[in-house]
Order: C-alpha cells, then structure tokens, then sequence
C-alpha cells in the first residue's frame, strides 16, 4: 500500500523558488537562479584537501548568475548569505541544519572553502611552531565550522570566542584543553539584573 505523502524536498524546493522570486522582483536585482536537489544527482560532493573531512552535499543548492552577481559576492559574500540566511529561517532550520541548503554565485564559496582550507593549514603549521594558540580573524559560522573541522582532522583542539560577527576560531595545541569563551548574557538576563538593581534601591 502506497501513500501520497509529498516529498519534503520538494516542498522545501517550491518554498525557496517563491521567495527567491519575490525577493528578486522587490529587491530589483538582476540575477537567475538555478535549483538542484541532492535526489536529482546534479549536485556534487564539494571539494575538499587531504586536511579536511569530505563536507556532505547539501539537498538542496541555489547557484545564481547574471550581470548583479558581484552584488552578491561583495563584501566576502555578505549579501549572498544573508539570503541564504533568510532562506533556512523560512524552512525553519535549526542552525546546525544549514548546511541542507547552499546559495552560491560564480564558484564564490567553492572557492572560499579552498581558501578557508589554506588558512587552516597554515595556522595549524603556526600553532604546531610556536606551541601557542592561533586565534583566527572572525568569520560567520559556516566558515567557523569549516575551519573547526579542518583543524580538528589535524588533530589540533578548537574553541570558538568573542560573540556575534566578532566572533573567532582559536586552535590549540596538541593536547592542550581549550578554553571556551563566557557567553554574553542573554537579553533576557540583561533585563532581569536591570530590573533586580532597581528593585534593591
């Protein structure tokens, strides 16, 4: 017996082709899109160093094209993983299910992850020199994972610091316990000890 339950991919598909075009009528930019799925085996493994453990393909990957692409890519992508952002809040992804979706623009992240790979190697060759921590320069949290991975194959300890776009990947070395930055209290707790201070006036 067979049900006609619908395919979650798909669906999930449909969802992100009908934001990209609203958000590409209203917004005036002149790029395309094109959507593959994992399931149609148009999508690739991406391509990873011997440093790093093979990366899972995403099910679903948006590659966009036309003449506003730099648009996207500007600014170490910002604008490009703002909207990928926007897409995972609108299929209601956890964080650390982001990565079932993927936006890229002219090869920029493919060749991002090849450069984030470099940078791992050369700051684990750093830490292994100098026996001292390496602190990263800050990068969003995909790039962070990445380079958590990548050191982590190299058998070098990480831990994440600092808090929003300030936030940073620090390697240690071998053997030595990293040391996890205190999170900043939440707007919760910020509000709780504003309204206990007055109280104790």
């Amino acid at each position: 017996m067979t049900t006609n339950e619908p395919d979650p991919t798909q669906q999930n598909t449909e969802k992100i082709k009908e934001f990209l075009q609203t958000l590409l009528i209203s917004s005036g930019l002149e790029v395309e899109f094109k959507i593959l799925t994992r399931d149609g085996q148009v999508q690739t493994e991406a391509r990873t160093s011997a440093q790093a453990p093979p990366q899972p393909s995403p099910e679903i990957s948006v590659e966009f094209i036309g003449p506003d692409t730099p648009l996207l890519t500007a600014r170490n992508g910002e604008l490009l993983h703002a909207i990928e952002h926007l897409a995972a809040k609108l299929l209601r992804l956890e964080p650390d299910q982001h990565d079932r979706i993927s936006f890229d623009a002219e090869n920029f992240k493919a060749l991002r992850n090849r450069e984030l790979e470099l940078i791992a190697q050369a700051g684990a060759e750093r830490v292994r020199a100098t026996h001292r921590p390496y602190a990263f320069p800050p990068m969003n949290s995909r790039e962070r994972r990445l380079l958590h991975l990548a050191l982590a194959a190299a058998g070098l300890p990480t831990a994440s610091s600092s808090d929003g776009p300030r936030r940073f990947v620090v390697a240690y070395p071998e053997g030595e316990q990293p040391v996890e930055a205190p999170k900043a209290p939440s707007t919760h707790d910020r509000t709780r000890a504003i309204r206990n201070s007055f109280r104790r006036r």
